[in-house]
Formats: C-alpha cells, structure tokens, sequence
C-alpha cells in the first residue's frame, strides 16, 4: 500500500485497523461453504477507501463509537455484494487481479454470495435500529443500478451528451462515496446541514475520481500507456464526448462506426485515442476534474477544521493525483 494512503490514514488508522477485525465477525456464517468464500473475499480487499472516508467524515465532526464501524461495515456488505453481481453480470474471472468469486465458484454461488451479504448488511442496520444509515446506503445502491442501466442503454447508442454522463457517473461512482461521508457524518450527528455537506463532498470527490478514470484510458504523460479499455467496452467518457462535440459531422460518423464496429483492432483504438488527444478532449477533462476537485475544498471549508479534515483534503487529492 501506497506511503501516502498510509499516511492519510493516520488519524483514524487504529479505528481502520479495529474495523478489519469488526468485519471479519459481520461475514461470519455457520454454513462452511460460505465461511470459506467470504474468508476470500476479505483477503483481497484493496486500500480500504471507502472505510477511511466513513471514518475521517465520522472523526471531522465528533468521535467515532460502535455506529461509525457499523455504517463502514453496511458500506462495505453492501458494496462487496454489489461488486460479486457485477463480475457475474460481466462474465468477469478477475477482480483486481485475483479470481473473481465466479471463476472459483460459478455464477450461481456468486448470486447466492452477494444476496447473503446483502441480507447481512440489511440485518446489521435493523438488529441495531440503524434506519437513517440503512436509508442512505440503500438509496445509494438504488442509484448505482440505475447508473449501471442507463450507461448500458445508452452504450448501445452512443449518443451521450455531458448531461447524461454527469448523470451517469453521479449516480454509479459518486453516490458511492457520498453515502461513505454521510454515513459517517450520520453515525455521530442527526444534524442535516451537516449531513449534507458531507454527501456533497463526497459527490464532487467521486466526480473528479471517475474523471481521472477516464483519462487513464487515453495515457498522459504521469499515467504512461494508453489502455483503450473503455473503447473497447463502447464506454462513452468525458475527454471522447468533448471531441466528438468538436468534431464535424462525418469524422464524428467515421468514429462512432470505429467503437461500434471496430473496436477489437488496436489500430483503430489507437485512431480513436489519438483524434481524442488532437481534438483537445484531454486538457479539457483535466480542466473540469480540478474543477470538481476546487469545488470539493470549498465543501470541506465548511466542516471543522482539524486532522480528519486534512486527510480528507489529501485523499481528495490523492484520488485525482494517483497513477493507477
């Protein structure tokens, strides 16, 4: 793990490191099988962004108790269970390198595991009467499934304006990590202003992550490579609809045609990359994901200021900073 998450992490690391334990006896189940998948599961977890956010949010406004490690541990039931659905949808055999669950298991233990551990996020909530952090987090994933379809949808077309992408990566990325602030915000005051301003660093955070996103598919300078992943996959990101706004009618035609019909040729990925590159899509990308991010700090200006605030700015810049 990278030195600077470590340190970010390091007004809340003992709380992290607590909650890794917590989390562990929140999967427990008494049917082997399950017991066995779910052990996997937690062995490959990767930096923990989305705890620290629920913890440094939780501490940037008062002092963490039981309800902060059950809202991370709802976050976390409900994100996983949601990831394990997707690898199936996706016919996917891996996640962040190792064997997906459906690889190892099959698609319908897969299902099966993700519904297990979506009830285990939904009883955690109700056992502890925790119904203003169950609202939350279950809008939250009510918006990631409608991000997912609409962007599914609108792939098929590949008529997206900027409008519909910001609603897009709103909804499937950015919710995420809002519910991840405004839990923690939730397990320690009922105050909605506060509340809210948590959920909107959150939103603007998970904007400019997304957007970094979409510019490693191009390769800067800092990121190296190209990748073209999201071409392949008919994925419409900010730096192609930019260009594809500034192009004329036919070179528009002539790369639409490219991404619907040829884009398992890595030449014409490359067209693709470098008519985004000419036409400028990349610095204005960038632009707007320091926008968000300038927009964020204002957010985060409004909450106490002290050490969580702090990580919370440097996770902030860590997300659109990063290299991979």
């Amino acid at each position: 793990m990278s030195k600077a998450i470590d340190e970010i992490k390091e007004p809340v690391v003992s709380h992290m490191e607590a909650f890794e334990e917590k989390f562990k006896g929140a999967m427990k189940s008494s049917v082997p099988l399950l017991d066995k998948i779910t052990n996997y599961i937690v062995k490959r977890k990767g930096k923990q962004i989305r705890p620290m956010f629920v913890f440094l949010s939780a501490q940037n406004v008062g002092e963490i108790n039981e309800s902060t490690y059950r809202a991370a541990a709802l976050i976390e039931l409900l994100h996983t269970a949601t990831l394990v659905h997707d690898d199936v949808v996706d016919d996917s055999n891996e996640r962040r390198g190792f064997f997906s669950v459906n690889a190892l298991w099959k698609n319908k233990i897969a299902v099966l595991i993700g519904d297990f551990l979506l009830s285990k996020g939904l009883l955690l909530s109700l056992d502890n009467d925790d119904f203003h952090l169950l609202k939350i987090v279950s809008n939250a994933v009510r918006e990631m499934s409608e991000g997912e379809l609409l962007q599914i949808e609108k792939a098929r077309r590949l008529d997206i304006s900027e409008d519909v992408y910001f609603d897009i990566i709103t909804k499937k990325t950015a919710t995420l990590i809002a519910a991840c602030c405004a839990c923690g915000v939730a397990s320690i005051t009922r105050d909605e202003k506060t509340i809210a301003l948590a959920k909107e660093f959150g939103t603007l955070t998970g904007i400019a992550f997304q957007i970094k996103d979409d510019l490693f598919d191009f390769g800067t300078d800092d990121i190296g490579k190209p990748t073209g992943i999201d071409i392949k996959e008919k994925k419409m990101t900010l730096p192609l609809i930019y260009a594809l706004d500034k192009s004329s009618w036919l070179e528009k035609r002539k790369i639409i045609n490219i991404i619907k019909n040829h884009n398992e040729e890595s030449e014409q990925v490359t067209r693709v990359i470098n008519f985004v590159v000419e036409k400028g899509g990349i610095e204005y990308a960038t632009k707007v994901m320091h926008e968000y991010k300038d927009k964020a700090l204002a957010v985060l200006k409004q909450l106490p200021d002290n050490s969580a605030n702090k990580s919370l700015e440097r996770l902030l810049i860590y997300a659109i900073e990063r290299k991979k």
